[in-house]
């Protein structure tokens, strides 16, 4: 018997390129879906065969009702080794198996850093002016040297963010719910007493925390206004972090000087949102893990994966 795997939201259609997925066949047949497929009825229509999926991140929801529409599938397969948007107990329920990737941080921080340099020296709109013959410097940029970088969370990618920032001789200080004394200062950072404290200390703050009930909005308007007027916000980690609507009216009346977003509440970000139109906000698509590297791992690794399931051998599993 063939089975049928699907792998979704390929937006850059390289995911067959990546990773030797011939080695699968006879049995298993494989193809990649481009366009991410938000509405239940076209997207379970094009997922109504399939027995494996292949899941980028948290791009597609598989919730209970949609995995309950879907008989066919056994297996999903998703990069990195947590995905919030898969419903872990329905798929245990349906006997579906779960399992992951590994998952690099490197290229997430490699982004953050170049999203605030850019915002910080407002390249992104310098660059636009060059090529259309417009006003030459029309910006004053922020220097780093000598700033205080706010760091929350300070796990992988927040210590990756603390050496960069000392390269650059800032100041380092950090928060979060559990960070110690001992690991901000292996990260070579100030541990602040509050989240308070740190956004009132801070030139810039970059959030590098998992999204759960008790970090959700953990940035609302009240902690929105506890920054330094005309500080900088960099989000790479997870929209819901941060009030969006709070941060919106920050930015628009300069309590914010700007922020950098790789994320957003919804995704692919909505044509007429605000984020899209606001000067002072220089925004990505969700490109923080989207590099070479990570997805030849996890393409490769969802390969071993199916493999392994096939062969009834341990999987990573998430469940």
């Amino acid at each position: 018997m063939t089975l049928n795997c699907t792998l979704l939201d390929d937006y850059q259609n390289v995911a067959l390129t990546l990773a030797d997925w011939s080695s699968l066949q006879p049995t298993v047949q494989t193809r990649s879906l481009q366009q991410h497929i938000a509405d239940d009825e076209p997207l379970i229509a094009a997922l109504a065969d399939s027995d494996i999926l292949v899941a980028m991140r948290e791009r597609t929801p598989l919730t209970a009702a949609r995995l309950a529409r879907l008989p066919r599938l056994k297996l999903i397969v998703t990069s990195g080794m947590r995905n919030a948007a898969i419903d872990l107990e329905a798929c245990r329920a349906r006997g579906i198996a779960v399992c992951g990737t590994e998952s690099s941080s490197a290229p997430p921080l490699e982004l953050t850093w170049g999203l605030l340099l850019a915002l910080a020296r407002h390249i992104v709109a310098e660059n636009q002016a060059l090529r259309s013959n417009g006003p030459w410097q029309q910006h004053l940029g922020i220097g780093l040297e000598g700033k205080t970088l706010g760091l929350i969370g300070l796990g992988k990618i927040g210590g990756g963010m603390a050496k960069v920032a000392q390269a650059f001789g800032m100041r380092v200080c950090a928060w979060s719910q559990n960070l110690t004394a001992e690991r901000a200062a292996q990260c070579g950072a100030s541990l602040m007493p509050s989240l308070q404290a740190l956004l009132a200390a801070s030139d810039v703050v970059s959030i590098h925390l998992v999204l759960s009930e008790r970090t959700h909005h953990l940035l609302d308007g009240a902690a929105l206004a506890q920054m330094k007027p005309g500080a900088l916000l960099v989000n790479t980690s997870r929209a819901g972090l941060v009030d969006q609507q709070a941060m919106i009216a920050a930015l628009r009346s300069g309590q914010l000087a700007g922020a950098a977003l790789d994320v957003f509440d919804t995704e692919p970000l909505p044509a007429d949102h605000p984020l899209r139109q606001l000067p002072n906000v220089l925004a990505t698509p969700h490109l923080g893990y989207v590099a070479d590297s990570n997805y030849r791992r996890y393409f490769t690794q969802a390969v071993e994966d199916i493999a392994a399931w096939l062969r009834h051998q341990p999987l990573r599993s998430l469940l």
